[in-house]
């Protein structure tokens, strides 16, 4: 087992001369040429997005993340026991953020149908790799956020002091395939994460995306649970609902972050779009960089 408290990182990341930080991209290829998804739903997600270069290894999203002078959250999704098919290595993003430290923070993914074995893999990851949250993707791995199933995991990522992301709403993940390839969209309602932080008040948890068709229960629970943030990854802000516009200016002003959802759409289209948007001019900044940077301990 890697140790990566012996990496050596002499680029530290420098939080004075970030413009943003990406806090929702993902490691969609290994070094192999292994992704996280089947072919099926793979290339339904391409269509869906219309993204090009989907799939960018470690090191390029290091560059390319580096060379617009921003920090990114990188993690892949572990939905092995509902696709059959192995993701990413955790271990292999936090190795990359090892080697980019100025420019990778290190997540990782846990399928929760793991269990105890699952508990063990997260306090390993938190332990030897500095990993510092775990997203968890409710419709690809098949489960509802608040079935006790999930609870062992949840139980270490909230031991470990990290955080949890969980993506809600409508996903591009299957969308046009047979059936929807399998996706049950139900499992991404963000009213049941609230049970998840009623159950673990003490594990921060980010509600990724634009909560479409939930955004109202997505605010009410980000409004009402002091642990729960929003990030803003996976729509341009030019589709953003006005009432997400409105509390993000408001009463959720320290509570939403910038994310992308990089490869599939990219923080250059998102920021031109952000721009656009009737946001405070004392609010761009949390949401750019300030609230994300409190919420991983940045600086």
């Amino acid at each position: 087992m890697s140790d990566m408290s012996d990496t050596h990182d002499t680029n530290r990341m420098n939080l004075d001369d970030l413009v943003a930080v990406d806090v929702h991209t993902h490691a969609e290829v290994s070094s192999s040429g292994q992704g996280s998804l089947s072919e099926e739903l793979d290339a339904a997600a391409g269509d869906y997005f219309k993204a090009e270069h989907r799939r960018p290894t470690l090191p390029e999203i290091a560059a390319y993340y580096r060379e617009r002078k921003m920090a990114c959250v990188v993690f892949t999704v572990d939905a092995e026991a509902a696709t059959g098919t192995p993701a990413v290595p955790n271990e292999e993003v936090a190795e990359a953020a090892a080697a980019n430290p100025d420019v990778i923070i290190p997540f990782a993914s846990v399928d929760p149908h793991k269990g105890r074995l699952g508990a063990r893999q997260v306090r390993r990851l938190v332990e030897e790799y500095g990993v510092r949250g775990f997203k968890f993707h409710p419709n690809v791995q098949d489960f509802a956020p608040n079935d006790p199933m999930a609870y062992p995991v949840y139980e270490a990522v909230e031991a470990a002091g990290a955080i949890a992301v969980f993506h809600t709403g409508q996903t591009g993940i299957g969308a046009g395939a047979r059936g929807g390839g399998g996706i049950r969209l139900k499992h991404s309602n963000p009213m049941l994460v609230d049970d998840v932080a009623v159950d673990f008040p003490d594990m921060p948890i980010i509600l990724a995306h634009p909560s479409f068709p939930w955004q109202d229960e997505a605010l009410a629970v980000a409004t009402h649970k002091p642990q729960v943030y929003i990030d803003l990854s996976g729509w341009s802000p030019k589709y953003f609902p006005p009432q997400l516009v409105q509390y993000a200016n408001s009463l959720l002003q320290d509570k939403v972050l910038f994310g992308s959802d990089y490869p599939l759409l990219t923080p250059d289209r998102w920021l031109a779009d952000f721009e656009k948007l009737p946001i405070k001019e004392a609010v761009r900044p949390k949401i750019l960089k300030a609230n994300a940077a409190r919420l991983l301990g940045l600086g």
